[in-house]
């Protein structure tokens, strides 16, 4: 998947069902694998029954750039806000730009729904950098995980 330099990428964001698990769970390993195997922890049977354990497709939504499926999102109720589960781009189409195009859409859907979302990420993952530099404040760091906070 190519872009311009200057292009922002098409993103349409689409809804999911039960019988989407089999091709949620395998972006997800796609994606988290080089973090994973980073720190010793890639275990495609524990990330795939992780997955399932909160799997719910009324949350998530496919990733589509030009309709292809290049991710997924998952954002979900709390009881004091939003919580971004899931947000999960394929290598090939990561650093195109989609996270972002993602990630602004999602601010806008949850500035009506909620005063506060929460994302965690794998501390070794770039992703930190990246929740970081949408406007994300850590809060909590734990053994294998940082928690993060942005308020809308």
């Amino acid at each position: 998947m190519q872009f311009a330099t200057t292009d922002t990428p098409r993103v349409t964001l689409v809804g999911t069902q039960s019988s989407d698990f089999e091709t949620l769970v395998a972006i997800r390993i796609e994606a988290m694998r080089d973090s994973l195997e980073r720190i010793g922890r890639f275990d495609p049977v524990r990330a795939r029954e992780r997955f399932r354990d909160g799997f719910s497709p009324e949350f998530t939504r496919y990733i589509e750039v030009s309709g292809e499926r290049v991710g997924f999102v998952a954002v979900r109720p709390l009881s004091d806000g939003l919580l971004l589960d899931h947000l999960y781009i394929k290598p090939s189409a990561q650093g195109l730009g989609i996270g972002s195009v993602v990630l602004r859409q999602i601010f806008r859907e949850a500035e009506a729904a909620a005063p506060i979302l929460w994302v965690g990420a794998l501390r070794e993952s770039a992703s930190n950098r990246f929740y970081t530099r949408h406007g994300f404040q850590i809060v909590e760091s734990g053994e294998f995980d940082n928690y993060y906070v942005r308020h809308l």
